[in-house]
């Protein structure tokens, strides 16, 4: 069995990095991660101009059709560049849309998706960290009252799919009457996250809500281990780099053993979570009886060694790393994202384990 990228696939991840590398070069990342917003909207109209927005979006809708595999390579590419972007809410607003949404609801919200002129995100975080779907307590109705956490670009959306009780979905328009935002003061500055209040908010309930839910939530997790495996990939490739520059004693500190462990050691943190998300994202569309356990299973290990492999990456990078001034401060936050959003790794160990039937 040969278990690699397609071409198309290659192909994909190629274009979308020469595109970060030109628009998103490391001083206009430092701009936007500074800035007021956390957003670039040039960014995100070059990335729907390459079909980002509408990857998953069915060809019947405007997108591209592909699976879920795609669309986590190019989360991949992302988490590489610590792009800022409302990517990860709005691609999972447009899966829940695609796996609940009734024909007629497809036809009002996903060309739009597509072509990214309206913008998703997804809102399901409740008190004391419930993101799951047998967790929420908002009331499903045409209108919902309550508050949602940490929602992902709410500011620049103009559609939330929303989690509710028994484990349903809802679409509400962020511009309507009754709904309020306010910014949470996150750490990471490439993904800004708000506090939704909503008050008799017009909401449409998906036909088939239950289903997508869970959908949702898989692919949520596989992207958050996508992203959290490019951006472990690039801070491996900031600290060799700075190890073969870096001089202490007359030589570069590459060339002493304790460090070449410990580049060692994150090399190993990060190539085997390549296979592991690539099989994670692909059992979504194709290995239906293991999509749960291994989406809980990815996300739970890639996003936690992203967080060690941050930390290593400080070290190596000496008191230089501790400051502002150094770029790995920017996948450090962006780590602390990814381990949190969705539930954290121990969260996810004990389901992965729970779905096993240990």
């Amino acid at each position: 069995m040969n278990f690699d990228l397609t071409e198309e696939q290659e192909m994909l991840q190629q274009s979308l990095g020469s595109l970060l590398e030109n628009e998103m070069p490391i001083n206009r990342l430092r701009e936007v991660f500074d800035g007021d917003t956390g957003d670039d909207p040039d960014l995100w109209k070059s990335l729907a101009e390459l079909g980002v927005a509408g990857l998953a979006i069915g060809d019947t809708y405007g997108g591209a059709g592909l699976e879920i595999l795609d669309l986590a390579v190019a989360a991949e590419t992302l988490g590489y560049h610590c792009a800022p972007s409302p990517f990860l809410g709005h691609v999972l607003a447009a899966v829940a849309i695609e796996a609940g949404g009734s024909e007629e609801q497809k036809k009002k919200w996903l060309p739009g998706l597509a072509t990214g002129d309206q913008i998703g995100t997804i809102a399901l975080a409740e008190a004391e960290g419930r993101w799951q779907p047998e967790e929420w307590k908002l009331a499903a109705s045409n209108t919902i009252s309550g508050v949602k956490d940490f929602v992902p670009s709410g500011r620049l959306s103009t559609l939330m799919v929303v989690g509710l009780e028994d484990g349903q979905l809802g679409v509400v328009e962020t511009r309507s009457d009754g709904v309020t935002l306010e910014e949470v003061d996150g750490a990471d500055r490439s993904r800004r996250m708000d506090l939704v209040t909503f008050a008799d908010a017009p909401c449409e309930l998906l036909a088939n809500g239950k289903e997508a839910a869970l959908r949702l939530r898989n692919v949520g997790l596989v992207l958050c281990a996508a992203d959290a495996f490019g951006g472990s990939q690039r801070l491996l490739e900031m600290s060799v780099e700075y190890a073969k520059t870096r001089e202490q004693f007359g030589v570069t500190i590459g060339h002493f053993q304790a460090m070449k462990h410990q580049l060692a050691n994150m090399a190993l943190d990060v190539e085997p979570n390549r296979g592991l998300y690539w099989f994670s994202a692909y059992a979504q569309d194709h290995e239906p009886g293991e999509a749960d356990r291994v989406a809980s299973i990815a996300k739970a290990h890639i996003t936690d060694r992203f967080m060690q492999v941050a930390r290593d990456a400080v070290e190596a990078h000496g008191g230089l790393g501790f400051t502002w001034e150094c770029d790995v401060q920017m996948w450090f936050k962006r780590a602390m994202f990814d381990r949190a959003f969705l539930g954290t790794p121990s969260q996810h160990r004990s389901r992965s384990a729970d779905l096993a039937s240990w």
